[in-house]
């Protein structure tokens, strides 16, 4: 008996290893390639890649739907596609060939000498056309753009016909376009969700989406009465089916407690409509944007809402981005929450560091790099943070309509330490909340200084700092914990010496203007005549001047101390940008275009 006991445990367990491998064989493997976008607004060319930060590469795979005679797809500074870093897949009719290629400030298309990306498959599909190609982060190559962890403006193009060679394309006779995202994931390990997390969907109902470039849809929904503090310990995003190219960019806010009720609403966030007190709905929950996979919150923090003090008031905002001017689309997208009652360790907290919003902060008419700096003092850190100080581990870097740059660097005992976070190729038309490499810790009596560069060369007055678009930010909404009481550490120069300023250029001035006191600060700034003298003494005048501090609680109350005349925080030495490692070179660049060899597969 004990044989026969023996011999059927053996066969039970070789059964449920076969079985289990069996079913290990049907799951989906992950993909290859986890990150994913549709590159044109109809859905022709869609992108996939992965990062290898060990190899310092990247493997990008473009599915062409319909393909014609060729495709272009690259990178540029801003999303144009003159100076561009392109890689270029056409026909002369009998022969396909890819190349890595450039173009010139009036788009002629040039082969580059140095060939560094390098085709690893073409493969026929029912489709269209699939390529596999990769390229390094960095070449060293002038012609290369250089691939970093910020935001990308990918370019792309569609060749409708033949040509004899690479330089006989031109770019202004293709269709063309361009689509923004970070390509640079963090590698990071996915936390684990505790098992009584439940999930909640917060989405516009379908919304007929306007048949215009740009809408913001804003969305009011609430929490069910009674809803106790929760974490949030993960979110990911909801785009309806078919809508992929159209959902730029989601944001879901929760609203002023203060408030005990907020009006439901459905419409554009710009709609006469809308209620004014939708405009205190700012305390940011989720934001997502286009090729952002779910974010995950540290295993030991969450973020908390519902519960005593918090308002049950929640605003949705969709950013629609319809450059074909599509009408009748309908949606009902939107971001899922996975929380939990079971309470993390950490409530993690969200606060504002860069520039207080402020018409006194301003950036003069024609400037193609003007730099406006805004502090969180070593005072304020001292005073509001605990003894062991707080954990930074997601950014969201904001501006309005002409920010170009952002960065946020933190000190200590005067010296630059370590970047926050930083995008050279900031668009405002591109926010997410983006995590960080590597948990920046902040101690009492650090630095945290966040600098904006912004372009007014379109702009005949000088923009003044404000809520409206039309107006400028410089903020950081840096993600962190164990949250704290400070929620805004920002400044903004001292509005007595701004006003010596005006009376300077007043003294100087010999047109008929003025910049008079009377006059509120906007106004001021409308009469001031721009000029090199004005210009620069503005510059010179937010570098040395005294600054007034918001070192504010949750509640909008200062903490206690002197705020006003500050001197600005003494830094001694500051951080270089790290030059780019050049990978080294196998082989002799190919003298010419490589010969596409097609294979053929499934879709």
């Amino acid at each position: 008996m004990r044989e026969a006991a023996s011999i059927y445990c053996t066969v039970v367990a070789c059964y449920l290893v076969i079985l289990l491998a069996v079913l290990q064989g049907l799951a989906t493997p992950e993909s290859p390639f986890p990150y994913h976008i549709p590159l044109d607004p109809k859905g022709t060319l869609e992108l996939s890649w992965n990062v290898s930060y060990a190899q310092e590469d990247i493997h990008f795979q473009l599915r062409v739907h319909g393909l014609r005679a060729g495709v272009l797809f690259g990178m540029s500074d801003r999303g144009e596609l003159e100076n561009a870093d392109l890689v270029v897949l056409w026909t002369d009719g009998d022969t396909a060939y890819f190349a890595d290629a450039w173009s010139d400030q009036k788009g002629q298309i040039h082969l580059d000498p140095q060939q560094d990306y390098q085709l690893l498959q073409a493969q026929r599909t029912p489709e269209g056309l699939t390529l596999l190609f990769k390229r390094p982060f960095g070449t060293c190559d002038p012609k290369d753009y250089l691939i970093e962890d910020d935001t990308v403006h990918l370019v792309y193009g569609i060749l409708e016909e033949p040509f004899r060679s690479l330089e006989a394309i031109n770019i202004s006779g293709l269709q063309t376009g361009l689509q923004r995202v970070q390509l640079l994931k963090p590698d990071l390990p996915i936390p684990a969700v505790p098992s009584d997390t439940r999930t909640m969907e917060i989405r516009a109902p379908d919304v007929q989406v306007p048949g215009q470039e740009t809408t913001y849809w804003c969305y009011v929904t609430e929490l069910p009465a009674g809803f106790s503090k929760h974490h949030i310990v993960m979110y990911e995003p909801i785009v309806t089916e078919g809508n992929e190219a159209l959902v730029h960019h989601m944001e879901v806010f929760q609203c002023a407690a203060a408030f005990e009720s907020i009006p439901h609403f459905s419409g554009p966030c710009d709609s006469k409509m809308k209620p004014d007190r939708l405009n205190f709905c700012r305390h940011v929950l989720a934001a997502w944007a286009l090729g952002a996979k779910a974010f995950y919150y540290p295993e030991e923090a969450g973020l908390a809402f519902g519960g005593p003090g918090s308002s049950r008031y929640l605003r949705l905002e969709v950013h629609y981005h319809n450059p074909l001017k599509l009408e009748g689309r309908r949606d009902s997208s939107g971001i899922r929450l996975h929380y939990t009652a079971s309470l993390r360790r950490f409530d993690a907290g969200i606060m504002e560091l860069g520039l207080v919003y402020t018409p006194v902060m301003a950036i003069p008419p024609r400037e193609s790099a003007f730099v406006l700096t805004g502090y969180c003092t070593d005072k304020c850190t001292q005073l509001a943070l605990p003894p062991s100080g707080v954990h930074i581990f997601a950014s969201q870097l904001h501006t309005h309509l002409t920010g170009r740059k952002v960065v946020t660097v933190l000190a200590r005992d005067g010296r630059e330490r370590e970047v926050v976070n930083r995008d050279n190729h900031y668009s405002p038309h591109f926010q997410e909340i983006r995590m960080l490499r590597k948990l920046v810790s902040v101690h009492p009596g650090d630095v945290l200084i966040t600098s904006c560069t912004y372009n007014t060369e379109d702009r005949k007055l000088a923009t003044v700092g404000g809520f409206g678009i039309l107006e400028e930010m410089c903020v950081n909404y840096v993600h962190y914990y164990p949250q704290t009481q400070l929620e805004l550490c920002k400044s903004a120069v001292d509005d007595g010496f701004l006003q010596k300023y005006f009376h300077l250029v007043n003294r100087f001035n010999s047109e008929d203007v003025c910049t008079c006191p009377q006059a509120s600060v906007p106004q001021q700034f409308a009469s001031v005549p721009w000029n090199s003298f004005t210009r620069d003494t503005l510059k010179a005048l937010y570098g040395f001047a005294p600054i007034s501090m918001h070192c504010n609680k949750s509640s909008a109350v200062r903490f206690q101390g002197e705020w006003n005349l500050q001197p600005l925080p003494e830094i001694t030495a500051t951080l270089e940008e790290p030059a780019p490692q050049c990978p080294p070179r196998q082989s002799q660049s190919p003298a010419g275009p490589a010969v596409v060899s097609f294979g053929r597969g499934r879709s």
